[in-house]
């Protein structure tokens, strides 16, 4: 029976019984591997987190910026997608924003398959299912850089080296820094990895159907990040083709068909959700756009070693054992020349291709990005981890390779020392973590050392990355938004939503003081409040024109507590909570309209109308009544309510003696909302601005409920007489003889169409002309870029089948033929003569 030689080289293998029989081996030994990554990086990131004391291991919220503000409202949005609760469905959202798209937002937030183990969780434990979610990418990024490098080169008996490489991917300070907050990036980091084993099949021919769909899977679950894998994978395929000195320059044109060919058909297939994403993009309130500034590279060096934080810098930290391998490589004799020489180029250009303009336009789709401008670095992080692999695939570096990675970290962490960034902790770990990985390098050469030398270096690793992870932890909630997990307190206000909740017969606003961006995803109800990479134009620019506030630039959109929208989009009851002077815990009430519109109302014949600059005459233009009145000598007559318009102005204001409103403005980043003050006492109810006096620009107005009810009733009169909404659409029937323009209450976003023909609009809404003899007006919603994707991904899908069947039935054809022709060809036995004779 054949021995399994621990020491043989890849090289050395044929095609034997003895290694065909030590497949099966090969492969449990792979997954063990794999398992042993994962497994790393799970329980060294919970350990960080738990050293941080944050959640869910501590008191300390996670959920920072758009963590708590998108990610985690949008997996709540899935949530009750999964379990039927949800008002809209795949294309539609009429939770957010009075209506919009979801489609785009499914792609970019939820695609990732990952996404669907939030319904296994109760819907009050949100938070600790993107937790989950989160370490579980983490986890898996992890095993897929080990069955990659395990592809890339067996290193026969190193397989525990392969999976602390896997877990330092896993543990990357662009994974454990950036991205635990960014839950979606994490796709990109498990791609990668994937990516490049679809390079594998296509240089070897293998798995034509696999390919292709998990470049769908992969480019479905986010786009952003996967383009720069794609990227990355690539790079990583062409050097593999040079380095293969045994494929000539036909074959290797021919593979690089091959994996294009592979690329194009997976994009192919993930386009009915691609297209659509791109085309909300298109349609979205635009960004924040800024020139890309490369950083300082000490503060670049400084980023490559433990215990570092920089919103704005490139998170390159790798674990220094990792590093060390990947600065040992060029010097490692045991290594063929082309190959050391060529991945060290490949590390070097890449690192410095983040630095470069051009480049990185290249690396980011040709836009830098509001935010952190290197959100590439995981690619580089996992070319730094596969040089290393090729560092100990073919045999342990000796001390002459380790000393001078040594010393190329030494001059790193001399150059680091000039950065800002570093901090008490980051030279004592990373020392530390030299000394046990050099260390366990040296012991690893010696058979009967193995253990403690995989203990060492898979200590060193986590020991490094845990701290880093707390560090990081804690600086996030010193330097961005927080937002808390779901406490008592979300609990009373969305069950107040659901307990007033009247949907589809009128909508219900969780209110202005919200606790995120999208509390109408994570409380429930069907408000104004908005927040994504999509939030249309038309939205943004007709809520703006109403009065609406927001931060992010116009892409969060808040909730505008006003009894004119509120009638104008059907809000019939809205939630009021604590606001920042009153205690925490105070029950949230519900106010309730005396009388709702229908979603879709009718409005006379008359000139085209356009906005202005006033909110408070831009809501009557749209209500089609006069129902403010102006103050007198800045007094709004007693009984109306009064209104202060100053989007600019950050302080408080109060009506006479009433109690104080905090106001945030700051354009163009944040815009104060047209803001209620209360109830107008007459004389002795003028506007008093706080210490920082009133702002340049403001103004007030003076609302009469009573002409508001009025106009409320009219509208009423002539409104639909029964509406059904749909997921996707809403039917409404009218009274005979209706004239003028039917208006439902929903943005005139791209994608809307009525009676068969695309929607018009009015002030921003859907709009339908009626000639008088139209009594049913019928809208559907189908995003831009749904119908030409599902062509695309339907003509991908064929060719996928006929690329899976053709070649099968030409085999079976050739089989069949050479079959006939060996029968023509034998000759006949005669059987009378025994055979030999």
């Amino acid at each position: 029976m054949p021995t399994l030689d621990l020491k043989r080289d890849e090289t050395s293998r044929g095609p034997t019984t003895a290694n065909a029989g030590r497949a099966p081996s090969r492969r449990a030994s792979s997954l063990r591997a794999a398992a042993l990554a994962a497994l790393v990086t799970t329980v060294t990131v919970c350990a960080g987190d738990a050293v941080a004391r944050s959640f869910p291991f501590g008191p300390k919220t996670r959920s920072v910026n758009d963590l708590g503000n998108q990610f985690v409202p949008f997996h709540a949005h899935l949530w009750d997608l999964l379990h039927g609760r949800a008002h809209g469905g795949l294309l539609l959202n009429w939770q957010s924003g009075y209506g919009t798209a979801f489609l785009p937002d499914l792609g970019t937030y939820l695609g990732s398959p990952f996404s669907l183990i939030v319904g296994l969780f109760p819907r009050e434990d949100i938070d600790l299912a993107v937790y989950v979610i989160t370490v579980l990418k983490m986890a898996a990024a992890a095993a897929a850089m080990t069955r990659l490098l395990l592809t890339l080169h067996r290193g026969t008996g190193r397989s525990w080296a392969a999976a602390v490489l896997g877990a330092s991917y896993g543990l990357c300070g662009w994974s454990v820094i950036e991205a635990s907050y960014n839950t979606m990036w994490l796709d990109g980091l498990i791609a990668f990895p994937l990516l490049c084993l679809v390079g594998e099949w296509a240089r070897a021919g293998r798995r034509p159907v696999l390919g292709p769909v998990l470049v769908a899977l992969a480019w479905t679950a986010n786009f952003y990040t996967v383009y720069m894998a794609t990227l990355g994978a690539a790079l990583v395929l062409v050097l593999r083709l040079l380095l293969d000195e045994r494929t000539g320059a036909r074959d290797r044109v021919r593979v690089l068909v091959r994996a294009a060919a592979t690329t194009l058909l997976g994009i192919g297939l993930a386009a009915p959700v691609l297209l659509p994403v791109f085309l909300g993009a298109k349609h979205a309130y635009p960004g924040w756009s800024r020139e890309f500034e490369p950083s300082g590279w000490s503060d670049v060096l400084a980023r490559t070693l433990p215990a570092t934080y920089s919103f704005s810098t490139p998170a390159m930290f790798l674990g220094t054992g990792t590093l060390l391998l990947a600065c040992a490589l060029l010097f490692h004799r045991g290594v063929p020349r082309r190959e050391r020489r060529w991945w060290t180029a490949l590390a070097v250009l890449v690192a410095l291709s983040m630095h470069w303009g051009p480049t990185h336009l290249t690396w980011h789709i040709f836009a830098t990005p509001n935010g952190s401008p290197y959100r590439q670095t995981f690619v580089l992080a996992g070319i730094m981890v596969i040089a290393a692999w090729v560092c100990v695939a073919h045999t342990w570096p000796d001390r002459r390779a380790l000393l001078a990675g040594t010393g190329i970290l030494a001059v790193v962490g001399l150059g680091a020392a000039a950065s800002d960034l570093v901090t008490g902790w980051t030279y004592p770990l990373f020392l530390a973590g030299l000394a046990g990985a050099g260390t366990a390098l040296v012991l690893a050469k010696r058979q009967r050392h193995v253990v403690v030398a995989a203990l060492l270096l898979a200590g060193s690793l986590a020991g490094q990355a845990a701290a880093t992870t707390a560090y990081a932890d804690r600086q996030r909630l010193g330097r961005l938004d927080d937002y808390p997990a779901w406490s008592r307190d979300h609990g009373e206000r969305a069950g107040a939503v659901a307990r007033a909740d009247g949907w589809p017969r009128y909508r219900t606003d969780p209110g202005r003081e919200q606790i995120t961006g999208n509390d109408p995803l994570l409380l429930g109800g069907e408000g104004g409040g908005y927040y994504s990479s999509h939030t249309p134009d038309v939205l943004t620019r007709t809520m703006a024109a109403l009065g609406a506030g927001w931060t992010s630039r116009g892409r969060n959109l808040q909730s505008l507590d006003n009894p004119v929208t509120d009638a104008i989009f059907s809000v019939g009851a809205r939630i009021h909570s604590a606001r920042g002077t009153e205690p925490r815990g105070t029950e949230p009430r519900v106010t309730r309209a005396a009388e709702v519109l229908p979603l879709v109302t009718v409005r006379p014949r008359g000139p085209e109308l356009g906005y202005g600059d006033s909110p408070l005459h831009n809501q009557e233009r749209l209500l089609g009544a006069r129902v403010y009145g102006e103050p007198v000598n800045g007094v709004c007559p007693a009984g109306t309510d009064v209104f202060l318009w100053a989007p600019d102005h950050t302080g408080t204001v109060r009506l006479g003696d009433g109690e104080p409103v905090q106001m945030r403005g700051g354009l163009p980043k944040r815009r104060a909302p047209l803001t209620p003050l209360g109830t107008s006492k007459g004389a002795r109810s003028v506007i008093v601005f706080g210490k920082d006096g009133p702002p340049r620009h403001w103004s007030a107005g003076c609302l009469d409920r009573g002409r508001l009810a009025t106009a409320v009733a009219a509208l009423k009169a002539t409104g639909a007489v029964s509406v059904d909404v749909r997921d996707s659409g809403v039917r409404a029937e009218l009274p005979p003889g209706s004239t003028g323009t039917a208006v439902l209450a929903a943005p005139r976003i791209a994608g809307w169409s009525c009676n068969g023909r695309p929607a018009e609009q009015h002030l921003g809404l859907v709009a339908v002309p009626l000639d008088g003899g139209t009594t049913v007006v019928d809208c559907s919603f189908r995003p831009p870029g749904l119908r030409a994707g599902t062509a695309i991904g339907g003509a991908a899908a064929l060719l996928l089948v006929l690329s899976a069947v053709l070649p099968a039935s030409r085999a079976r054809s050739r089989t069949c033929a050479r079959r006939r022709k060996a029968t023509k060809t034998s000759p006949v036995q005669n059987p009378l003569v025994a055979p030999g004779a």
